[in-house]
């Protein structure tokens, strides 16, 4: 198995986050990012696109591991 590097790491660990965010969302109906930033404010809009972003990162990765 790949060692990962510094951003599959951080991405991963975004992925994790916002897993567990809506897992916290769906079951108690409590947003932990909105609770510590803000509800929509800059910071949280921040993390969540960072989130996404690390989503979309990762899709690709497997697209890649998927060719291989």
């Amino acid at each position: 198995m790949k060692k990962l590097n510094g951003l599959e790491m951080i991405s991963l660990i975004l992925i994790i986050v916002g897993g567990l965010n809506w897992l916290l969302v769906g079951i108690f109906n409590f947003d932990l990012v909105a609770a510590i930033f803000g509800d929509m404010s800059i910071v949280s809009r921040v993390v969540y696109a960072l989130v996404g972003l690390s989503a979309i990162y990762w899709l690709t990765m497997l697209g890649r591991v998927s060719k291989k």
